[in-house]
């Protein structure tokens, strides 16, 4: 295996592609771990935590949506949930960039 921790600092930082499309920046990621999670150095690692994270933000989004309807409290955490989704990857993307392991909080380990 080979070290590359500019392709780790990519996949982190490709989540934000989301803010420009709707579901690039959960396919881009997949398909970079996908492709080298056997050839890059911490590639499975950080590419699990990333769809772990994409997933869990995603299963949050849609118990916001009842929320919004029955409380009002759902508006709320959509605006959490945005603010994850710009923090975290930039985070993690920092972390990767000194080579410590990714850290997504709220994440239901899936993978």
């Amino acid at each position: 295996m080979r070290k590359n921790n500019q392709l780790l600092v990519l996949t982190h930082l490709s989540q934000l592609i989301d803010f420009v499309t709707v579901i690039g920046g959960f396919i881009v990621p997949f398909i970079i771990w996908m492709t080298n999670k056997n050839e890059v150095d911490g590639m499975d690692e950080h590419g699990r935590a990333i769809l772990n994270f994409r997933i869990s933000m995603f299963l949050y989004l849609l118990l916001c949506i009842p929320m919004i309807l029955f409380f009002g409290l759902g508006i709320l955490g959509f605006v959490v949930i945005g603010i994850f989704y710009l923090i975290f990857p930039i985070i993690n993307a920092i972390r990767a960039s000194n080579e410590e392991e990714p850290n997504y909080p709220l994440s239901i380990q899936f993978l």
